[in-house]
């Protein structure tokens, strides 16, 4: 079991409130490519109880048992079974389907062009299938879901204020080793992490990218817990005047690229000028361009693995409904 990040041996469970007993709380899933919804999901498992045990499936899907039965069935018999609020406009098969199709239809809240809307709707369902879980949803950002994923929390006297900005798109482990080592840089850290609008990643990126749009991005880095504040559209040169506004102590960059600006200049000259620049290596070697590139490889075996898991889970469906509509006398609680 790793805890944290880390081993598991020498850290004790800590007590409840009032000294009661830990209420502990199972969550578990595939996690594939996670996203702010898995965070979201994490983040309301959370706040059912003291402890959060978080279980990562194997390769193969079990939301259901071979012979169809639902793999939850005994602890809600028991009464233990708690279910999270769905994300509304996420998932996984949502990003895989833009890293396949090149287009760049997902940087606009607009309506889809009737090329992608196609293939979103096709991709990865079978034959007539219109299933809740696997599919394509539009996200739309309120201030709410900002809200859930914020800390609310100022920089205090005596914090060291840490810029760092990016794409940060796919927010992947590599992502998190970088911050994780910017966080460590002092006692008392304060990371701000921008996030450049999708048209100037755009530029720098070419292709498809950014994959995520800016709003869904935000959560994404929102929900890092080595991320005080988020500046949603930043400028791609660190500025004088973004340095004075946010009263920032250290930039920070990874060992990627750094890209001219649009006229040539280096967008980091001025914390470089002021001596506050620093460039950390994540330990990872993980990329956006790298998970991209798996999911083209394996486009095919995705595709079907998602046409067999919809089968399955319309199959449950049609079982359950055909459960609910017998006389009460009648129900064995077998599908």
């Amino acid at each position: 079991m790793i805890r944290n990040g880390r081993g598991a041996a020498g850290s004790a469970e800590q007590p409840g409130p009032g000294g009661r007993r830990a209420v502990r709380v199972w969550c578990d899933g595939c996690y594939d490519m996670v996203h702010y919804g898995h965070s979201n999901q994490l983040r309301q498992a959370r706040a059912m109880g003291d402890y959060l045990i978080v279980g990562v499936h194997t390769d193969d899907d079990i939301t259901l048992t071979v012979d169809g039965r639902d793999t939850y069935e005994e602890v809600k018999q028991a009464g233990r079974y708690r279910e999270c609020k769905r994300t509304q406009g996420v998932s996984t098969t949502d990003l895989v389907g833009r890293m396949l199709l090149v287009t760049k239809a997902h940087h606009s809240s607009q309506e889809m062009s009737s090329e992608y809307r196609e293939y979103a709707d096709s991709f990865g369902k079978c034959p007539g299938g219109r299933n809740p879980w696997t599919g394509v949803s539009q996200f739309l950002q309120t201030s709410q879901k900002i809200i859930q994923f914020a800390s609310g929390k100022e920089p205090q006297p005596g914090e060291t204020v840490i810029y760092v900005a990016g794409a940060f798109d796919l927010f992947h482990i590599g992502h998190v080793d970088f911050l994780e080592k910017v966080h460590r840089l002092a006692k008392r850290p304060y990371v701000i992490a921008g996030l450049h609008f999708d048209q100037e990643v755009n530029h720098y990126k070419g292709k498809n990218y950014p994959i995520m749009n800016l709003h869904e991005r935000t959560l994404s880095v929102l929900a890092c817990r080595y991320v005080s504040e988020v500046v949603i559209g930043a400028p791609y040169a660190v500025t004088a005047e973004l340095l004075s506004h946010f009263k920032v102590d250290l930039v920070c960059h990874g060992k990627t690229e750094i890209i001219p600006d649009r006229d040539g200049s280096d967008p980091y000259q001025e914390p470089k000028r002021r001596g506050i620049f620093r460039q950390i290596d994540s330990g990872s070697n993980l990329t956006t361009d790298l998970i991209v590139q798996r999911i083209i490889t394996n486009r095919l075996e995705y595709e079907a693995r998602n046409q067999k898991k919809e089968a399955k889970e319309l199959a449950f469906l049609e079982a359950a409904r055909r459960q609910a509509a017998q006389p009460l006398g009648e129900r064995d609680g077998d599908f």
